[in-house]
């Protein structure tokens, strides 16, 4: 690379920022180097290249993001404007969310509190975060009440298990009056799949796993979210499109996210190169092992990140709670919204689709079975 090349960056500025600054004259001026610059390529590389119409979007979701509001306050805007098509999350996010659906509020409060207090008060603690323990109850109590609903009595994906929860939990929303959806409901209302890579991690799942020691015959099928989640990838591939990532945090959603890719090369036999576009926002290393999934170079191997494309990944160290608001209000302003795919109504020709492809490929010996 020549010198030309190497200082073809714009000049760093040094304006005094003014008051009020719009958020995307603040990313696109002032978010300049380390991980300012980076969530500035991030948010750049969601708007201009991500949410192209032809670009189906998957996001991950970590870390207790709802029980701070970014259910209500950015992810559901981010559905709404159909910025999102798929999701993969923690149970806790989604079964956290449920709380404002229902009536309950959470608090600011303070860490550097003594939790033996908080324990004999009956006070929930999720690090600044505070709340009265009688909104678990609560929600459990409605969590079990729905499923006993006849619809639930049979086995299902979680996307299938997650839809059917939402149209309840929309329903109580509008019974009280609640304006601001949960993500659950918003997903049912747009179609958009929500998957849970560990379903029997969180209070949802042990309410699920309670109801069926009382004999309701609920029961989840975790192989129709690896075979949903990867015709998901494969259509958008196969009908010309692209697909992107859109990670927050790390874990189990991270891979269940990524995966699709070797499901469809390595296991199916199918012809694929990964994913295209890959941001993520972490505040984990790759040296230690934290990092789960690693850095989109490593997902190269893996066959999980096209390397053709590896110019349009991103990683952004930074704290999720910072950056998605960020994200969510830069991508807002700067793009209109896009049509919904509903992809929870497509899912079964989807998964159809897959299925004539693999057999295809092992018809042709690319795979043995």
């Amino acid at each position: 690379m020549k010198k030309k090349h190497l200082l073809s960056g714009k000049p760093i500025n040094r304006k005094p920022i003014e008051a009020d600054i719009r958020v995307t004259k603040l990313v696109d001026e002032y978010f300049q180097a380390y991980n300012a610059g980076r969530l500035r390529e991030a948010c750049q590389l969601f708007v201009e290249k991500m949410l192209q119409n032809d670009v189906t979007v998957g996001m991950s979701l970590t870390g207790a993001l709802t029980p701070a509001g970014l259910g209500g306050s950015c992810i559901v805007p981010l559905i709404k404007a159909g910025f999102v098509d798929w999701i993969v999350s923690t149970g806790a996010n989604l079964y956290h969310d449920i709380h404002f659906s229902i009536g309950h509020n959470l608090h600011r409060g303070t860490p550097f509190v003594d939790d033996r207090i908080l324990r004999k008060e009956g006070v929930i603690r999720i690090y600044d975060i505070l709340f009265d323990y009688k909104v678990l109850l609560s929600t459990d109590e409605f969590i079990r009440e729905v499923l006993k609903q006849p619809e639930f009595q049979k086995e299902m994906s979680t996307a299938e298990f997650h839809y059917l929860l939402g149209k309840y939990v929309r329903e109580r929303e509008k019974v009280l009056g609640i304006k601001d959806m949960s993500i659950l409901s918003a997903a049912y209302e747009y179609g958009v799949p929500v998957y849970v890579s560990s379903p029997g991690d969180s209070s949802i799942g042990m309410n699920i796993s309670a109801m069926a020691l009382n004999g309701y015959k609920i029961k989840i099928d975790i192989t129709k979210d690896v075979n949903e989640t990867a015709a998901i990838v494969y259509w958008a591939k196969s009908t010309g499109g692209k697909s992107a990532v859109l990670i927050f945090g790390g874990g189990s959603p991270k891979n269940f996210l990524l995966q699709t890719e070797p499901q469809i090369q390595e296991v199916l036999g199918i012809d694929e190169k990964g994913h295209d576009y890959f941001l993520q926002i972490t505040d984990a290393r790759p040296d230690t092992g934290g990092l789960s999934g690693a850095t989109p170079s490593e997902a190269v191997s893996w066959g999980k990140v096209d390397p053709d494309k590896l110019p349009d990944a991103v990683v952004c160290y930074t704290d999720s709670t910072i950056a998605m608001p960020i994200l969510t209000s830069y991508a807002l302003a700067k793009r209109k919204p896009r049509k919904h795919k509903k992809l929870y109504y497509k899912i079964n020709e989807l998964v159809e689709n897959l299925k004539n492809a693999h057999l295809k490929a092992v018809s042709k010996g690319k795979i043995k079975i």
